[in-house]
């Protein structure tokens, strides 16, 4: 299938990590030019962005928007990893906040700068990789630094509607190169950084109309029935 991104200015942020990396080689193969947007840009086409600024932001869409006249589409993968959060906090508030901004208001901070270049243009897609957590109790910052980021691309999506944008979130379990396939009660399937980066990259495409939508991959928690 032709995803029609040939073409298409994408912007990455996070796209030096271990899926945005494969997120921004996969959008290349597809026909797109790709900037990748990281703390530290390394190349003609990186933009340096720490997404805690609105200010740094907010330079560097406008830079790329200078570069390139366009984002037909902004990937958000940057966060910090589950790793770096202390499980013996997962209720400290100082903790919690901190896992929100970094993660939910990181991506909010991007998708305002560039959301209304993309409703000016009568086209643009926004997808942010956020995690089943989002799904999931038993620890207060990891459920909530991703249920916020669903939250608020639903409200973005929304606010979206009939502009030609799409707002959507892609939520994995664990990511791992060699994932297995069986999923465990209670457990969200694991997935590749490719396999994430596929379903990434459709939601990219101008064949995509989905808006609105946490997609899980790899399978959503086992056991787990949401009406």
């Amino acid at each position: 299938m032709d995803l029609e991104l040939t073409g298409r200015v994408a912007l990455v942020v996070g796209g030096r990590g271990y899926i945005g990396s494969v997120v921004a080689e996969t959008l290349r193969r597809e026909g797109a030019r790709v900037v990748v947007a990281s703390r530290n840009a390394d190349g003609d086409d990186a933009v340096a962005m720490d997404t805690a600024s609105q200010e740094s932001v907010d330079a560097g869409v406008a830079r790329v928007l200078d570069q390139h006249g366009r984002i037909d589409v902004l990937v958000v993968t940057a966060a910090p990893a589950a790793g770096t959060l202390d499980p013996e906090r997962a209720s400290d508030p100082d903790q919690v906040a901190a896992a929100i901004d970094g993660k939910a208001l990181g991506f909010l901070r991007v998708a305002n700068a560039v959301l209304p270049v993309q409703r000016d243009a009568g086209f643009g897609r926004v997808v942010v990789v956020s995690g089943q957590n989002a799904y999931l109790s038993g620890n207060v910052t990891t459920s909530l630094r991703n249920a916020a980021t669903s939250i608020i691309a639903g409200n973005l999506a929304d606010q979206s509607v009939g502009t030609g944008v799409t707002v959507n979130v892609v939520n994995p379990g664990a990511v791992t190169d060699e994932p297995a396939r069986t999923v465990q009660p209670g457990a969200g399937g694991e997935s590749s950084p490719q396999q994430i980066a596929d379903l990434v990259a459709f939601l990219s495409s101008p064949r995509s109309v989905v808006s609105g939508e946490s997609v899980s991959i790899g399978h959503r928690v086992l056991g787990q029935l949401t009406i």
